[in-house]
C-alpha cells in the first residue's frame, strides 16, 4: 500500500490517478476519437465529442472537490461549477485532437520503460512483476491496452502543453525590475474628494436623461424578482424538554461503548429453582447480609451445578441470560467485590449475584456523569426532532401544500422577502442554492414550496410568487436610475476639477500646508501598503518628483476623485530575495504568462475546429 501511494506521487502515478477518476479509464479512446456521434452528447468538438455521462462525472467529481473546501453547501454556484467544467472538458477535446494532428505521440517502448522503474510493480527483488502489474489493472477494471492508450494521450497532451506554456519568455532581468519595484517607497500626502460632497451643485435635465436613456437604453434593465415565503429551520430552534432516564442510559450506554470500556469483573452465583424458589433466595439473601459465607451457601443451597465450585462463573456475558441480562446487568450495576444483589428473577429461576473479582478499569457512574449525559442527550434529542421535522415538512411540500399551511401546522415561523433579486442579490438568504430554486422554471410555474435547501447549520423552504423577469425599462421607470447615474458623474467630474485645480499649485513640500483643504501625512509607504486603495497605489507610484520637490497626481476614483502627493521615490539597495527565490519568481512568472498563451491557443483551435454544444443535454444534465 505505501508503494502505491508513493507510485500516485510520481508524475505517471498521478497521470493514472486522474484516468481512473475519469470516466476515459473505463473506455478505449477510439470512443472519443472515431467518428460516430454520441446521441447522449453534451458537445461535438470537431470529430470527437463529450458524453453525458462524461460530463456528468465530471461535474460530480468537481462538485466533491469543492464541497472538501467549503463548510457550506448552499455556497456553491452550480451554474458556475457546470460551465466551467464544460469549458474543461472541450478545452481538452480540443487539445487532444491538435496533438493527434501533429503527430506527438509515446512509443510502447516508453511507456513500458516509465511503468517498469515504479516501486508498485516491482518484486521483493526490485525487478518488474507481471503479477503485480495484472493485480494493479484488475483493481481498476482496465486492460493493458486501455492503459497504455490512454497513458500515450495524456503524455501527448502534456508534450503539446509543454510546448505552448514553456515558450513563454520572461528575461531575469525584467523579473529583476519587476522584483525591484515591489522595494520602492515614498512619502505620500492625500485628500479624498467625495462626490456626494458635490451633488447639491448638479443639475440634470430632462433632455440629458433622455440622452443617456437612448445611448444605453439596451443596458437598462430591470433586475429579474419575486416576492418571497420561506420558512427557516436550524437544530438550535428546537427546544427540547423532557429527557428521560431511558435516554441518560442510552448516552451512558453509548459512551462506554466509545471508550471500549469492559466490565471485567468475575461474578458467581446462587441459582434457587422450584416452586419454593423465592422464599429461599429470600432466606439466603438474609443470611448473606447476616454474614454467611457466598462460597458456603452456593455450595450447599445452589441448584446450579457451580455450586459446588462455590457459584463462579466468570465475567458477565450478557448472551447467556438472554431476554434476563438488562434485569441481571441493572442488578450488578455499581456493585463493588464483596457486594450481593438482591434475588433477581430470570428464566432460570431466582438468582443472586456477587462480585469477587474486579480487573477492569474504573468506570465512572452514570450518576457522575449525569450533567454531560444530559446534555449529550438532549442535543441528540434535539438533532433527532429536526431531522423529523425536516422530514415532515418535506413530506408536505411534496404533497403540494402550501407554505401558510405547512407553517401553521408545524409550527414554524412564516418570513418573507419582497422584490427577491436574482442578481446582485444582498438580502437574507443570498445563497446561490436558494436563489437557484427560487427562481427554478418548474418552481415558479407551480407557485410550488421546493425541497429543504442546505443553508449552514439549517434548511430553507421558499415558495416565490409574483415573478417579474428581466426586461428593458421604459424611460419613465429608467428615469430614477439614470438620475442617479448622471448625478454621480457630473458630481465626480466637479470633484475632479477641484483635485486637479489644487494640483497645480503643488510643487514643493511647503506648498503642501497652503492648500484649503487639509492634506493626511501618510509617511513612508510603498506599494503594498494598505493605506491606499489599489487604484491609487498604482497613482501613487506613476510619477517621479524632483529633487526636493514633490509630485501631485490628481484622478479619479471610486469615491470621487483622489488627490495625490509625493516626494522623490526611494528604493532599497539590495532585495531581501536569494537567487534562488528570484529563480522561482521568474518560473512563476513565465508560467502565468504560459498559461495565458494557452488560453490564446485553445482559442485559436475553437476557430479550427467546429465546437457545438447541445444545450438541451446540458440543461438536463443542470436538472433545468
Amino acid at each position: 500500500m505505501d508503494k502505491l501511494r508513493d507510485f500516485l506521487k510520481t508524475w505517471p502515478g498521478r497521470i493514472l490517478l486522474i484516468l481512473c477518476l475519469s470516466p476515459l479509464a473505463l473506455l478505449g479512446i477510439e470512443s472519443y476519437l472515431g467518428a460516430g456521434v454520441d446521441p447522449n452528447q453534451v458537445a461535438q468538438v470537431g470529430d470527437a465529442s463529450v458524453g453525458l455521462t462524461q460530463y456528468q462525472s465530471a461535474v460530480n467529481s468537481r462538485r466533491t472537490e469543492v464541497l472538501e473546501q467549503v463548510d457550506d453547501a448552499s455556497l456553491l454556484n452550480e451554474d458556475v461549477l457546470h460551465e466551467q467544467v464544460l469549458k474543461g472538458l472541450i478545452d481538452r477535446t480540443l487539445l487532444e485532437q491538435q496533438a493527434g494532428k501533429l503527430g506527438m505521440t509515446v512509443s510502447d517502448d516508453t511507456i513500458n520503460r516509465l511503468l517498469r522503474q515504479e516501486e508498485v510493480f516491482q518484486d521483493a527483488d526490485g525487478n518488474f512483476s507481471n503479477d503485480q502489474f495484472a493485480s494493479f489493472l484488475r483493481q481498476r477494471n482496465m486492460t493493458k491496452n486501455q492503459l497504455f492508450a490512454e497513458f500515450r494521450n495524456q503524455l501527448s497532451l502534456d508534450q503539446l502543453n509543454a510546448s505552448i506554456v514553456s515558450t513563454a519568455v520572461y528575461p531575469m532581468q525584467a523579473v529583476s525590475q519587476l522584483i525591484d519595484l515591489q522595494l520602492e517607497s515614498r512619502n505620500i500626502w492625500l485628500y479624498r474628494f467625495n462626490w456626494q460632497d458635490y451633488t447639491d451643485q448638479v443639475n440634470v435635465s430632462e433632455g440629458d436623461i433622455q440622452t443617456y436613456y437612448d445611448a444605453n437604453k439596451e443596458t437598462l434593465k430591470s433586475a429579474a424578482m419575486v416576492d418571497l415565503a420561506y420558512l427557516q429551520l436550524s437544530p438550535q430552534t428546537i427546544q427540547v424538554t423532557d429527557i428521560t432516564t431511558e435516554d441518560l442510559q442510552q448516552q451512558y450506554e453509548a459512551y462506554k461503548q466509545e471508550q471500549a470500556i469492559v466490565d471485567e469483573r468475575q461474578i458467581s452465583q446462587i441459582l434457587l429453582t422450584g416452586d419454593d424458589a423465592k422464599a429461599r433466595a429470600d432466606q439466603i439473601k438474609t443470611r448473606l447480609d447476616n454474614g454467611e459465607s457466598f462460597v458456603a451457601l452456593a455450595k450447599s443451597e445452589s441448584d446450579d451445578p457451580s455450586g459446588e465450585t462455590g457459584g463462579a462463573i466468570g465475567r458477565f456475558n450478557p448472551s447467556v441470560f438472554g431476554n434476563d441480562a438488562v434485569a441481571v446487568e441493572d442488578a450488578l450495576k455499581g456493585l463493588s467485590v464483596g457486594d450481593v444483589t438482591t434475588p433477581v428473577k430470570t428464566s432460570f429461576g431466582y438468582q443472586i449475584f456477587t462480585v469477587t473479582e474486579d480487573n477492569g478499569s474504573a468506570i465512572p457512574t452514570l450518576e457522575s456523569m449525569r450533567d454531560e449525559l444530559t446534555a449529550q442527550a438532549t442535543e441528540y434529542k434535539r438533532q433527532e426532532m429536526y431531522a423529523d421535522k425536516v422530514t415532515a415538512i418535506n413530506d408536505m411540500a411534496a404533497d403540494g401544500f402550501s407554505i401558510e399551511d405547512i407553517a401553521e401546522q408545524e409550527n414554524v415561523t412564516l418570513k418573507s422577502i419582497k422584490d427577491y433579486r436574482k442578481e446582485n442579490n444582498s438580502s437574507v438568504l443570498p445563497q446561490p442554492a436558494v436563489i437557484k430554486q427560487a427562481f427554478d422554471e418548474f418552481t415558479l410555474q407551480d407557485q410550488a414550496v421546493t425541497a429543504g435547501i442546505e443553508v449552514g447549520a439549517g434548511t430553507v423552504w421558499v415558495q416565490p410568487s409574483n415573478y417579474r423577469p428581466t426586461k428593458t425599462l421604459t424611460l419613465e421607470a429608467a428615469t430614477p436610475r439614470v438620475t442617479q447615474i448622471l448625478r454621480q458623474q457630473k458630481a465626480t467630474a466637479l470633484a475632479l476639477k477641484e483635485a486637479k485645480a489644487l494640483a497645480t499649485g503643488i510643487k514643493i513640500p511647503a506648498d503642501i500646508s497652503q492648500q484649503p483643504v487639509a492634506l493626511q501625512a501618510l509617511g513612508t509607504v510603498n506599494r503594498q501598503t494598505p493605506l491606499l486603495t489599489e487604484k491609487e497605489r498604482g497613482l501613487a507610484f506613476s510619477q517621479q518628483a524632483a529633487n526636493n520637490g514633490v509630485v501631485a497626481i490628481a484622478s479619479e476614483t471610486e469615491i470621487g476623485a483622489t488627490l495625490l502627493v509625493g516626494d522623490r521615490i526611494k528604493t532599497e539597495p539590495q532585495s531581501q530575495l536569494t537567487d534562488d527565490q528570484r529563480a522561482q519568481t521568474a518560473t512563476i512568472i513565465r508560467d502565468n504568462l504560459g498559461q495565458d498563451q494557452l488560453q490564446d491557443y485553445l482559442d485559436y483551435l475553437r476557430l479550427v475546429y467546429k465546437v457545438e454544444i447541445n444545450d438541451a443535454n446540458v440543461a438536463n444534465a443542470q436538472g433545468r
